[in-house]
């Protein structure tokens, strides 16, 4: 996989803030070196969001962000504001553009006081400095630039890049429960809503990191499992299933051969498997008329037997044998209100980054809703979850107790 094809869930996302007609856009453009963002001497030129996935040197493969100005007026404007605030939530670098001529205003000072609140790294960036006489910076996270002349570009370059710290430490999907030379199985059937011709991300990410730790990735479809797993001549260490073919894996896999799932392995990777796990067992409690939530981290063309808006709504009716209302949010959509919820469901977040993962959790957390994942709520409505997460003890015993 080469940078211009790395997941935009494991891109360090670099977001530009600011008021409008303070330069933001040129900014972006001098420090990409790209024309990416629309430059205009109108105010609100940016309407939405745009993202631009790209290797920006010396940090390699980044998504680079631009947002409608904070101060946007009008319904619509209002909208705009939102949307740039909803960007905080995966933002691991925040470039605040000022006015040099005008300095920080209220509204400013307001979204330094978010970064703050949300842990997200920061630079106040004054453009346009070509324009006044004094540029010298107040602090260590304050730095004077030109995006007309190019003055200071290369230094705020440096500065994102040390503001952009990547996790080394962060777990691997699966590498950390195997050794080398070990074989893994992975069952994947093939999905109709990926791209012609390819796996869909999960499982790409999954063969990449068995082969980095020097493991073999045998990978077939769920009905050769069984006859796979009988020729192998060696027993696997793990076998890795699509969620929607949980319960025939299950059975075919011998009962000492660890068994888990893509959604699973995502679940722990973004943070959230220990909460996720606990929210599974909400499904028990539902009543009639009980309202959840379904969520996708992706847009996709939905096929006519989707598992989040047609399957796991089937399932989870005949499961509860209850009335339950259900509802559908994806993409970037994700309610600032969840108290109509009794529970969450989320798919396994591969195209989101660990830092949008956790702010949903958050929210979920902070207003007391339980939130699960897809690959765990089937493991759990199937009778297999202790199974599927029985290579994590602490996990386990969470179930147990």
């Amino acid at each position: 996989m080469g940078l211009n094809d790395t997941p935009s869930s494991n891109r360090i996302h670099i977001g530009f803030f600011g008021r409008r007609n303070v330069g933001k856009s040129s900014l972006l453009n001098a420090v990409t070196g790209q024309d990416i963002a629309v430059v205009s001497n109108v105010k609100g030129t940016t309407t939405d969001p745009v993202y631009k996935a790209m290797e920006l040197l010396p940090m390699g493969p980044v998504m680079i962000i631009d947002t409608p100005g904070i101060d946007d007026e009008g319904s619509l404007g209002e909208l705009r504001v939102k949307k740039s605030r909803q960007v905080l939530n995966k933002t691991d670098v925040a470039v605040l553009v000022v006015d040099s001529e005008c300095g920080k205003t209220k509204e400013e000072e307001e979204l330094i006081a978010l970064f703050k609140a949300k842990n997200i790294n920061y630079i106040i960036v004054y453009n346009k400095s070509d324009l006044v006489d004094n540029i010298q910076a107040e602090s260590e996270n304050e730095l004077y630039v030109s995006a007309k002349s190019g003055y200071n570009i290369e230094a705020l370059k440096e500065k994102i890049a040390s503001l952009a710290v990547y996790e080394e430490t962060k777990l691997k999907i699966v590498g950390d429960l195997i050794a080398p030379s070990d074989f893994v199985v992975l069952v994947t059937p093939i999905d109709k809503a990926a791209p012609k011709g390819r796996l869909i991300l999960p499982q790409q990410q999954t063969i990449r990191d068995i082969l980095e730790a020097d493991a073999c990735a045998i990978v077939v479809k769920e009905f050769e499992l069984r006859e796979t797993l009988e020729n192998l001549g060696k027993k696997p260490k793990l076998v890795i299933t699509d969620s929607q073919v949980f319960a025939k894996v299950s059975a075919d896999t011998p009962t000492d051969v660890w068994l888990t799932s893509f959604s699973i392995l995502f679940a722990r990777h973004k943070g959230i498997l220990e909460t996720a796990v606990k929210g599974a067992v909400v499904l028990d409690t539902l009543q009639d008329g009980d309202t959840i939530l379904i969520s996708e981290g992706c847009t996709h063309h939905r096929q006519c037997d989707d598992i989040g808006t047609v399957k796991l709504p089937r399932w989870i009716k005949n499961y509860t044998e209850k009335q339950i209302n259900i509802e559908f949010t994806s993409g970037t959509q994700f309610p600032d209100d969840l108290s109509k919820y009794k529970l969450i469901v989320h798919c396994g977040g591969c195209m989101l980054n660990e830092r949008e993962m956790k702010y949903r959790q958050k929210c979920a957390i902070d207003q007391q809703i339980p939130i699960t994942n897809y690959g765990i709520l089937i493991a759990y409505m199937q009778g297999i979850l202790k199974r599927s997460v029985a290579m994590f003890p602490h996990i386990l015993a969470e179930i147990e107790d």
